[in-house]
């Protein structure tokens, strides 16, 4: 693929403010919230119940199997006291931005597969941390959830790019991944522009640099990087537009070298992930896919898969 067969395109200009759709109104208040370190249940609440559309959505979460509480949780304030101020930000947070990707209707790409993928990779990157030690696993949730936000924007954007770039890993059986395609024309790729998205529509750091460095699985330390390791690791996954796993052997080295001696074994893992995107994709109005992360497993032809 030749750089001269595709427009010289400034990042910084496709995505300069101006361009980028504004944050709902609830999603604003809840950033202006959030800079108060003193700010608790009620002060959180006030922003969520003000949007009906958000508080009907942050029951559904917290209800959902995801927590897994023997009783339903029927108010905002119970909610955020349970489940905690920063699970539900990241959750309102990430529920306004899906409310801001378009479906540019660019060559094979689908809005559809794209959240289905990221639910996945949510879900995974959320147990990976869990599995590295770390307590707190709801930055890379949201991070994984986030990391391809920007492609829908940028082949909205720049269509004719995009329709090759998608052409091109078709042609290639989708060996290539997205990324080297976009580095090897722009210089850059869709994870710098993910990263200025966040930091330009203000959500956390944490969130923006998780997002900004999900490609980065080799420059990644178990040991004082493991949210970037889950998040990272997420994006070996496989998509659903792709005829099979063709990163599997990078994940599975990966795994097996970052992972302690007691994490479940990949297939295992990957069950418990499909399980869950089962039980939670309705709360994001997700539709479950035909195929799952076993599935994908078992065609690479995994150790276990005859089991």
């Amino acid at each position: 693929m030749s750089k001269a067969d595709f427009p010289s395109v400034k990042l910084d200009e496709i995505l300069r403010i101006g361009q980028l759709p504004a944050m709902p109104q609830s999603a604003l208040r809840l950033l202006d919230v959030s800079k108060d370190p003193s700010a608790g249940p009620s002060e959180y609440t006030l922003p969520i119940e003000a949007d009906p559309g958000l508080m009907v959505q942050v029951l559904q979460f917290v209800n959902s199997s995801y927590f897994g509480f023997p009783n339903k949780i029927s108010n905002v304030k119970q909610a955020i006291t349970l489940v905690g101020v920063r699970a539900i930000k990241n959750f309102s947070l990430y529920s306004a931005v899906f409310s801001l990707i378009p479906d540019p209707q660019c060559g094979s790409f689908s809005l559809r597969s794209l959240w289905q993928d990221s639910l996945r990779r949510a879900l995974f990157a959320r147990t990976m941390a869990q599995v590295l030690g770390l307590q707190e696993a709801e930055e890379p949730f949201a991070a994984a959830l986030l990391q391809d936000m920007a492609v829908p924007l940028l082949a909205k954007e720049v269509p004719g790019a995009y329709a090759k770039l998608f052409g091109a890993r078709e042609k290639a059986d989708s060996r290539i991944r997205l990324s080297a395609l976009e580095q090897h024309v722009f210089g850059w790729n869709h994870a710098d522009a993910a990263g200025i998205m966040a930091r330009n529509w203000n959500l956390p750091e944490a969130c923006a640099s998780l997002v900004e460095d999900h490609l980065s699985i080799e420059q990644c330390n178990a040991e004082t990087d493991s949210g970037k390791v889950a998040v990272a690791m997420s994006a070996l996954l496989p998509t659903l537009g792709d005829n099979e796993w063709t990163e599997f052997s990078m994940f599975e080295d990966h795994y097996t070298k970052l992972s302690p001696a007691d994490a479940p074994s990949i297939p295992d893992l990957l069950e418990q992930i499909d399980d869950e995107f089962a039980d939670f994709a309705p709360v994001l109005r997700i539709t479950v896919p035909d195929s799952s992360l076993v599935d994908s497993y078992h065609q690479v032809g995994g150790v276990e898969a005859e089991v």
